[in-house]
C-alpha cells in the first residue's frame, strides 16, 4: 500500500473528471443521495473549465489512483464582505481514513483559497459526524450557532 506521504494533493483536470465523478458518487452514497452520473460529470466538467465556479483538488498516489477529493466552491458573500468558499465536498474513500489524507486536503483548500484572495470559507457537517468535526477544528473551522435549510427546486435525485 502506498504510504500516506506518496499521496500527492492537486488541482484536478480534464484528464480526473472520471476519478473526481466516481469519487463524489461514492461520498454521496454515503449520505443517501445519488445524483445521475451525467449531471454530476458535468457539474464537475465546469468547475475545472471555469475557476469562477471554485477548484476541485484530487488526492492521489504515484500510481494515479484517487484516494480522496475536495471541492470549494466560490460565492459573493456579504456577510464575509467579498469572494468566499463554501467547501461543499471533501472525500477520502474508506481504505485510507485515518491517515492526514483529508488533513491535506483542507490544508490545500486553505492554501488556495488564501491565494485567490478569498475572505472566508464555510461548511457543513453531520451532526454525528464525530471525525469530521474534530478534522475541521484541527484546522481552525468554528462552529456556527446557526441551522442550516434547503429547497431542492429540481428534482435530479
Amino acid at each position: 500500500m502506498i504510504g500516506p506521504l506518496e499521496i500527492q494533493v492537486r488541482l484536478a483536470n480534464q484528464r480526473d473528471i472520471d476519478a473526481v465523478s466516481a469519487l463524489l458518487e461514492a461520498q454521496l452514497r454515503e449520505h443517501q443521495m445519488t445524483p445521475p452520473a451525467a449531471a454530476l460529470r458535468a457539474s464537475i466538467r465546469a468547475v475545472i473549465d471555469d475557476p469562477r465556479y471554485g477548484f476541485i483538488l484530487l488526492a492521489a498516489g504515484p500510481d494515479s489512483v484517487a484516494v480522496g477529493v475536495a471541492y470549494a466552491s466560490s460565492l459573493l458573500s456579504f456577510e464575509h464582505g467579498g469572494v468566499s468558499g463554501w467547501v461543499e465536498e471533501l472525500y477520502v474513500t474508506p481504505a485510507r481514513r485515518g491517515q492526514g489524507i483529508g488533513s491535506r486536503l483542507v490544508e490545500r483548500v486553505i492554501t488556495i483559497a488564501k491565494e485567490l484572495g478569498w475572505r472566508a470559507l464555510d461548511l457543513e457537517v453531520d451532526t454525528n459526524h464525530e471525525r469530521a468535526i474534530a478534522l475541521y477544528r484541527r484546522h481552525h473551522f468554528l462552529p456556527h450557532s446557526r441551522s442550516r435549510f434547503y429547497l431542492t427546486l429540481t428534482e435530479i435525485f
